[in-house]
């Protein structure tokens, strides 16, 4: 038999067996995490909900999901196990403190453009006109409702094309 037929087999197994591999690694990462878990840390169940591990056994877990409503999970039900602040942002809507993590950046950039010089005064800026050509070319002495009225006595033009469908 020829090595090149053989080779997309060997490819194949090869392939298989990092698929395995990686598969286990996560099992045993997933295994190591729920081994390692204390009682008072935040999980969340595969189910997706949230709670505070309040006993850990063998093969089971007791959570507290609420103030005297005590849950009984396997451990293989428990998805992750959250950080102190990740738990307490998503369950009681607790933000990190981000001042201590750094600079504060303001909320408008007025901060970043005073200066030292006295702002101009606003009035002398010339108006900028926002309407329509149209409409500035028309005398301002007539009220809205006439210029109104006579848009609505012109006949509607038409191209003979419409009319003859």
């Amino acid at each position: 038999m020829n090595i090149v037929t053989l080779l997309p087999f060997i490819v194949l197994i090869g392939a298989m067996f990092l698929m395995t591999r990686s598969a286990k690694r996560k099992q045993q990462q997933a295994a190591s995490m729920r081994n390692e878990m204390q009682p008072g840390a935040g999980v969340r169940t595969i189910g997706g909900m949230y709670a505070t591990v309040k006993e850990v056994n063998e093969d089971t877990v007791l959570l507290d999901a609420a103030p005297g409503v005590d849950l009984l999970f396997a451990k293989n039900a428990i998805g992750a196990v959250l950080t102190d602040d990740e738990y307490n942002r998503i369950v009681h809507g607790i933000e990190h403190d981000l001042k201590s993590d750094g600079t504060v950046v303001p909320d408008d950039a007025s901060s970043l453009t005073e200066t030292d010089e006295p702002a101009a005064d606003a009035s002398d800026d010339k108006p900028i006109d926002l309407g329509k050509k149209d409409a500035a070319d028309e005398p301002a002495d007539k009220p809205a409702e006439a210029k109104a009225d006579e848009v609505a006595a012109e006949p509607k033009k038409t191209d003979g094309e419409a009319d003859a469908k």
